[in-house]
C-alpha cells in the first residue's frame, strides 16, 4: 500500500483525521511501480490540468488546486470517464458548469470550491451515483438545489454553504442515509428545517442558517446523538432546545442565534468549547464549569446599566483607531490607541473610563485565533486608521462612556483587506454582519466590500446620527452566521472595524472635561476686533496731536495703519488657533519665498481670478507645488474673509476638503498658500474648452465626494460650518480627479440652537437658496440647495443659466422638473457620455431635486445625501414642483 506524503495511506483516511480541512485536500500522484496507463494534459490557464490514471490502482486523480486557472472548464474534461477523483478548488473558475458532468459516473469527488462558476447547479449530478464527497461551496451558482441529487445515496459529505442557491431543501435528500457532514449556511434557502434530517444518524457535523419563510423546532435533534457541531442561526427556530442535548458527548459547537427559542437552556453536562445562544427568548443558568476565568467579571462601567459618570458627563466626543496605536488622522481628530489583547470572551475599559470594548467569540477551527488585523497594502484614501481593525467571530461590541446627553454624529470606518481584487479566486469572499447602534439594527448583511462598489482596500465612512439620552454610547457589530468562511483562510469572517468617533451636534458644555471654547470666540475674537480698531482710532489721534516737522501724513500714517493692522490680523488668528483647538497654527510663509516660488507672480504662473484677487502657481523650496491667492489691494472682499478663511480651512480637514498649506501677512501684503490641484476646477472640467473628459463613473464619485466633504462640514467637524457659496467652480479636482470643496471666505460658523441666522446674503446667484437670497436666513440647508444645482451640473454637463439654449432649457432646474414629470430623465444626461449607469443617473437627479425644494425643512440634511447616493437609504419621492417655478415667481430673482 502506496502513502501520502503526509502519512496518510489515502484521501479519505486525511479527511477522517482533518475534517476540518476541505479547502486544503490535494490529490496525490499513484506510486505503483507499473507505468502509468494514461496521462492527459488539457490547456487551462497557466498551469496544465494534470490526470493520472492507473490500471493498476484503478484509480484516476485530476489535480488543478489554488493556481487561480481562469475561464471555464474545457469540456475536453468531460471526455475522461475514469476519473475518481476531480478537485478544483480555489481557481477562478467561470460560466456554469456543464451538464455533460453527467459522463463521469466513476466519479467519487468532486470538488468545486472558492471559484466564480455561476448558473443553476445541473440536476445531472444527480447521476454521479458513486459520489462520497460534494463540494460546491463559495461559488456564484443560483436557483434551487436539484431534487436529482437525492439520488447519491453514497454521499458522506456536502458542502453548499455561500454557493448562492435558493428555495427549499429538497424532500429527495431523506434518502442521503450515509451523509456525515452537511454544510448549508449563508444561501437564500427559505422553508423549514426538513425533519427527516433527524434520520441522517451518522450526522455528525451540520450547519444550515438563514432559512426564511418557514418556521422550524428542535424536535428533529432529539437521536442525534453523534453530533459534534450543530449551527442553525437565524433559520426562525421556536420552541425549546431537547433537553436530552446536554448527553450529546462529542458536541462541541453548539450555535443556535438569531431564533426564536423559549425555556431554559438543559444542563450542559461537559464542557463545550464554544455556545451561542443569543437573540432569543431562552433563561439561561450557566452550568458550574462555566464559572472559570475566561468569562468576563468584574466589570466596572459596561454592566449594570452604565454606571460610570451617568448623570455627570464628562465628555462629547470620543475617537478610536480600532486595533491600532493613538494617531492624528487628516481630518486632525486624534484616534486613541486601541490595540489591547483581546480573547474569546473579554473587555477593556480605558483608564479614563472615556470608552470601553468588548468581543466575544471564538473563530471555527483556528486554536491561534486573532483579534486584530494589520494591512500594508495602499488604500485609495489618506487615513491611516484604515491600516488597523478589530475583528472578531461573533460579538464586538463599543461603548462611549459619561457622554453629555444630546444628538451624535457617528462616524464608522470600514476597510477590507482580506480579500483581493478580481481576477483571483481570493478575491471571492464575503464578510456579512449587521450593525446595531444604541440597540436599534441600523444596517443589517452590511458588507464591506459591497459597500465599496466591488473593491478591497477602499475606504468605507459610514456616518449615523444617534441619540444619546443615558450618558453612554453603544455600537454592536454582529456575526449572524452570514458571508463565506474561509476565503482566504479558516477564521475569515465576522465583523471588522478600523475606526470610531462620535461628535456632538450640538454646542456641548463639556469637551474633554474641559467647558467648550465655542461660546468663547465671539465673546473674546470679537473684543479683539473692536480693541483693535479702537487702539487703532486712538492711535491716529495721537499722531494728529503730536506729530512734528518732517511726517508725511498720507504715507506714514499709511505705513503706520498697515503694519498695526497686520499685527492685529495676526493676533485674531492667534486666538482663533487656540479656541478651534488647532493642533498647530495656520503656517506662516514669508512674501519674500512666495515671490521666488511664483517668479514674482509672473502673469505666464496665473491660474485665475474671483472676487478675492488672482491666483498663481508656484514652487516652494522643499518641492511642493502651490496655489497662491493673492488679496487684491482694491478686493471688496477684504480682510475679513482674508481672516474666515484661513480660520475656516485650519479648523477643518478631509479629503474632499482643499488642504490649507499656510499663509503671509507682512505689511499690506495677504496671501493664502494652498495645494495645487492640477487638474483646476469642476466648471473648467464640466463648461470650459478642456481635453479632460470626465466619464459618468467619474462623475458620479465627484458627487459623492462633494456631498461627504459637506456633510463634514456641516456635521463632522468639531465646528458646524456653513460653506455658502457652493458652485462649480468652487470644487477643484486632483490628479486622480477626486473633489475638493475649496473657497472658505465666506464660511459661517453655525450655532445648533438656532434654527437659522440672519446674514448679509453673499454667494453666487444660481446657486443661492430661495430662503437665503431674499430673506437673508441662513442655514446649512442653503449649502444643501448649492449641492443640488452642482448635482444638476454634473449629469448634464451644463451651467445652471444658459441663455443661448431654447427658452424651455435656460434655467437648469426648470428644465430637470419638465423631463423628470415626463419621466425622461435621462434626456438630461449630458450628450458626451455615450455610456453611463441609468440607475445612477436617475438616484443623482432625484437627490438633487429634492435639494433644490423650496423649503429648507423639505431638503435632506447632507450625510443622508451621502446615504441616499451611496444606496444605503432609498431616494424619498419628489412629488411637487418648488414654489419659485410657481406663476408670478421671478425664477431669475431666486436662481
Amino acid at each position: 500500500m502506496e502513502h501520502h506524503s503526509d502519512g496518510y495511506h489515502s484521501i479519505e483516511e486525511r479527511e477522517e483525521h482533518h475534517p476540518e480541512d476541505i479547502f486544503q485536500y490535494e490529490s496525490f500522484t499513484p506510486q505503483a511501480p507499473h507505468q502509468l496507463f494514461a496521462e492527459d494534459v488539457l490547456d487551462l490557464g497557466p498551469e496544465p490540468f494534470l490526470t493520472y490514471c492507473s490500471p493498476y490502482l484503478l484509480f484516476c486523480n485530476s489535480k488543478v488546486i489554488e493556481l487561480d486557472v481562469t475561464g471555464g472548464i474545457p469540456e475536453e474534461l468531460w471526455s475522461l470517464t475514469s476519473l475518481t477523483h476531480l478537485n478544483l478548488p480555489r481557481n477562478y473558475l467561470t460560466g456554469p458548469l456543464s451538464s455533460s458532468i453527467a459522463n463521469l459516473t466513476q466519479l467519487q469527488w468532486l470538488v468545486l470550491t472558492a471559484n466564480a462558476l455561476s448558473g443553476e447547479v445541473p440536476k445531472e449530478l444527480g447521476k454521479l451515483t458513486n459520489l462520497l464527497l460534494l463540494s460546491i461551496s463559495m461559488t456564484n451558482f443560483s436557483g434551487s438545489l436539484p431534487s436529482e441529487l437525492g439520488n447519491l445515496i453514497k454521499l458522506k459529505q456536502f458542502y453548499f454553504d455561500s454557493s448562492g442557491v435558493s428555495g427549499a431543501i429538497p424532500s429527495t435528500f431523506a434518502a442521503l442515509q450515509n451523509l456525515s457532514r452537511v454544510w448549508g449556511s449563508d444561501n437564500e434557502l427559505t422553508g423549514s428545517i426538513p425533519e427527516f434530517i433527524g434520520n441522517w444518524s451518522k450526522l455528525s457535523s451540520l450547519r444550515i442558517s438563514d432559512l426564511s419563510n418557514g418556521s422550524s423546532s428542535l424536535a428533529f435533534l432529539k437521536d442525534m446523538t453523534s453530533l459534534s457541531t450543530l449551527i442553525l442561526r437565524n433559520n426562525n427556530i421556536s420552541g425549546t432546545i431537547p433537553s436530552n442535548i446536554g448527553d450529546f458527548k462529542s458536541l462541541s459547537q453548539l450555535f443556535l442565534g438569531n431564533n426564536k427559542l423559549t425555556g431554559m437552556l438543559p444542563a450542559l453536562k461537559n464542557p463545550l468549547l464554544h455556545i451561542d445562544v443569543s437573540y432569543n427568548q431562552l433563561s439561561v443558568e450557566l452550568p458550574s464549569w462555566a464559572n472559570n476565568s475566561v468569562l468576563a467579571t468584574g466589570l466596572d462601567c459596561i454592566q449594570n446599566n452604565f454606571p460610570c459618570l451617568g448623570g455627570s458627563p464628562k465628555y462629547s466626543d470620543f475617537a478610536i483607531n480600532c486595533g491600532g496605536p493613538k494617531i492624528t488622522a487628516v481630518n486632525q481628530i486624534v484616534y486613541e490607541w486601541d490595540n489591547e489583547t483581546l480573547g474569546p470572551v473579554t473587555y477593556y475599559e480605558t483608564s479614563t473610563k472615556r470608552w470601553a470594548v468588548s468581543n466575544v467569540g471564538h473563530f471555527n477551527e483556528l486554536n491561534d485565533s486573532q483579534y486584530t488585523s494589520v494591512s500594508s497594502s495602499q488604500f485609495t484614501t489618506l487615513d491611516t486608521v484604515l491600516q488597523t481593525a478589530r475583528i472578531s467571530p461573533g460579538s464586538l461590541r463599543y461603548f462611549g462612556l459619561g457622554l453629555e446627553n444630546g444628538n451624535y454624529s457617528v462616524t464608522l470606518h470600514f476597510a477590507e483587506t482580506a480579500f483581493l481584487n478580481p481576477q483571483t479566486w481570493k478575491s471571492l469572499g464575503r464578510r456579512v454582519f449587521d450593525i446595531y447602534i444604541q440597540g436599534n439594527l441600523v444596517q443589517k448583511d452590511f458588507d464591506i466590500k459591497k459597500e465599496a462598489g466591488g473593491v478591497s482596500f477602499q475606504a468605507v465612512p459610514k456616518v449615523f446620527p444617534t441619540l444619546v439620552s443615558k450618558n453612554y454610547l453603544e455600537i454592536h457589530l454582529f456575526w449572524a452566521g452570514k458571508g463565506t468562511c474561509c476565503i482566504p483562510a479558516q477564521g475569515t469572517y465576522g465583523p471588522s472595524i478600523s475606526a470610531i468617533s462620535a461628535v456632538p451636534e450640538f454646542i456641548p458644555t463639556v469637551t474633554s472635561g474641559k467647558k467648550s471654547k465655542i461660546g468663547l470666540i465671539v465673546g473674546i475674537v470679537v473684543p479683539v476686533g473692536v480693541v483693535s480698531f479702537l487702539s487703532l482710532l486712538a492711535l491716529y489721534w495721537f499722531v494728529l496731536c503730536r506729530k512734528g516737522p518732517g511726517w508725511d501724513d498720507d504715507e506714514d500714517m499709511m505705513e503706520l495703519s498697515i503694519n498695526f493692522l497686520a499685527y492685529s490680523q495676526t493676533l485674531v488668528l492667534t486666538v482663533l488657533a487656540e479656541l478651534l483647538g488647532m493642533d498647530v497654527r495656520p503656517y506662516t510663509i514669508s512674501y519674500a519665498e512666495l515671490k521666488d516660488a511664483t517668479e514674482d507672480f509672473n502673469p505666464a504662473n496665473k491660474l485665475g481670478e474671483g472676487g478675492f484677487g488672482p491666483v498663481f502657481k508656484g514652487t516652494l523650496n522643499d518641492g511642493r507645488v502651490i496655489a497662491v491667492k493673492q488679496l487684491s489691494v482694491a478686493s471688496r472682499q477684504g480682510k475679513d474673509q482674508f481672516v474666515a478663511e484661513i480660520a475656516t480651512t485650519s479648523a477643518v480637514q478631509h479629503r474632499n476638503l482643499v488642504k490649507l498649506y499656510g499663509c503671509c501677512i507682512e505689511g499690506n501684503k495677504r496671501l493664502i498658500v494652498y495645494e495645487y490641484l492640477e487638474n483646476k476646477s469642476l466648471d473648467q472640467a464640466l463648461f470650459g474648452k478642456t481635453s479632460l473628459f470626465l466619464n459618468w463613473p467619474i462623475r458620479f464619485d465627484i458627487c459623492l465626494g462633494v456631498a461627504r466633504g459637506l456633510a463634514y462640514l456641516h456635521v463632522e467637524s468639531r465646528l458646524r460650518i456653513v460653506h455658502r457659496d457652493v458652485k462649480a467652480s468652487n470644487i477643484l479636482l486632483d490628479s486622480e480627479l477626486n473633489p475638493k470643496v475649496s473657497d472658505f471666505g465666506l464660511a459661517k460658523l453655525f450655532d445648533d440652537k438656532k434654527t437659522h441666522i440672519s446674514t448679509r446674503v453673499a454667494g453666487t446667484f444660481g446657486y443661492l437658496a430661495p430662503e437665503y437670497a431674499m430673506l437673508g436666513q441662513l442655514t446649512e440647508k442653503a449649502d444643501v440647495f448649492g449641492f443640488g444645482v452642482v448635482a444638476l451640473e454634473i449629469v448634464s454637463g451644463r451651467p445652471n443659466t444658459d441663455s443661448s439654449l431654447e427658452e424651455e432649457k435656460i434655467y437648469l432646474l426648470k428644465w430637470a422638473w419638465h423631463v423628470h414629470e415626463n419621466n425622461r430623465e435621462v434626456e438630461l444626461v449630458d450628450a458626451r457620455l455615450l455610456e453611463f449607469d441609468e440607475e445612477e443617473v436617475k438616484r443623482v437627479i432625484g437627490v438633487a431635486l429634492l435639494c433644490t425644494q423650496t423649503s429648507p425643512q423639505q431638503r435632506p440634511s447632507m450625510p443622508r445625501v451621502v446615504a441616499m447616493l451611496s444606496g444605503d437609504i432609498e431616494v424619498s419621492a419628489v412629488t411637487s414642483r418648488p414654489g419659485y417655478f410657481t406663476a408670478g415667481t421671478s425664477t431669475q430673482a431666486v436662481l
